[in-house]
């Protein structure tokens, strides 16, 4: 199969009908998973802590360590979310913070250590690039002793946070303290190195022109030519209420369903080395996320039992396991229930 240039892809993004688009996505899909299956996790958010000194302009969940509202979670408290996740049969805690300007390496062994001690059963993937990178830069390591260290206390796998848009001048306007589009890389490409594998994410809809969200698309497809380490790719809409960017930017409008399903597709058809790419459910909703699983989408991603960041910025969107078995029955797809390595634990035929 001929690979898709940077041109074509072009081309697609701004002048393909969507129809066309969703079929050729589809049979993408198809090919890749022709047991016609669709996946979920059921799995908790668990945000550590909401201290961040990074300040990205469109997030509105984060709190500098001096606020009213700054917390860090202690280990009690998140054993108490993963016991009420596994009465629910979760399997999965994403573990993710703001990027805590005092907590160094010991502090997040020790934490990591403590929940694969008592909950043995529930995956740990967790920590992204930037925390990754700012734990290194604070306890005086590099990134890749951080992902060694973790790796040994029971940490199995990163997300992709943080990727945004992989472009330095969308960073410098949304983000500008955040780690640079390389630094993301390097990080996942260290944890790629010692057999850790991670997603693959990007956030559209600020700054960002059509050029420079294929430029994203060409680094990760570059990086998994390479090290092959990423799960899945993860594409979602900035969500703009409560946010600083969208008051510096008051030019920056809602992402339609249209432009997502339109993007969703493409990224299918040049993501050639992707096996997986989730749907965005939580920020699109529930029937556009279903819609995604016509568009190139083959995983509906995680019941996400809690989620505060999206939450924050006004995007509020629920489902249980319960809904998505429905959802994906609807369009004559075979729900199943995966673990974080996207092994499937269940089918519901």
């Amino acid at each position: 199969m001929k690979r898709m240039s940077n041109e074509e892809a072009l081309w697609l993004i701004q002048n393909e009908d969507l129809n066309t688009l969703g079929q050729k996505a589809f049979e993408r899909k198809m090919q890749l998973h022709p047991q016609n299956l669709t996946t979920s996790v059921v799995d908790r958010n668990i945000n550590y802590t909401n201290v961040c000194w990074v300040d990205c302009k469109f997030c509105a969940f984060y709190r500098h360590h001096k606020e009213d509202e700054a917390y860090v979670l202690s280990f009690e408290e998140i054993g108490k979310k993963i016991e009420e996740l596994i009465e629910i049969g979760g399997t999965q805690i994403l573990f993710q913070g703001g990027v805590h300007p005092k907590l160094k390496i010991e502090w997040y062994e020790e934490l990591v250590e403590w929940i694969s001690t008592h909950y043995p059963t529930i995956t740990i993937h967790g920590f992204s690039a930037i925390e990754i990178d700012y734990i290194a830069k604070i306890s005086k390591i590099s990134n890749l002793e951080v992902l060694q260290r973790l790796q040994k206390k029971g940490l199995f796998s990163i997300p992709g946070a943080g990727a945004e848009i992989l472009s330095d001048r969308v960073r410098d306007i949304i983000a500008p303290k955040k780690l640079g589009t390389q630094e993301w890389l390097d990080v996942h490409h260290a944890a790629h190195t010692i057999g850790m594998r991670s997603t693959a994410t990007m956030m559209f809809g600020t700054v960002e022109s059509d050029e420079e969200i294929i430029e994203h698309w060409e680094k990760i497809r570059d990086l998994q030519d390479k090290m092959g380490g990423f799960r899945a790719f993860i594409m979602w809409s900035f969500q703009s209420e409560h946010t600083q960017l969208k008051l510096e930017h008051p030019e920056i409008k809602k992402q339609s369903a249209n432009r997502y399903l339109r993007l969703l597709a493409v990224s299918r058809l040049y993501l050639d080395n992707f096996e997986n790419i989730q749907s965005s459910w939580v920020t699109q909703g529930s029937y556009i996320g279903q819609l995604a699983l016509m568009f190139g989408a083959n995983d509906l991603g995680s019941t996400m039992m809690e989620e505060n960041v999206v939450k924050a910025a006004g995007a509020a969107n629920r489902m249980n396991q319960e809904e998505m078995i429905k959802l994906i029955k609807d369009i004559g797809s075979i729900p199943a229930k995966r673990d974080t390595a996207y092994t499937v634990l269940e089918k519901f035929a």
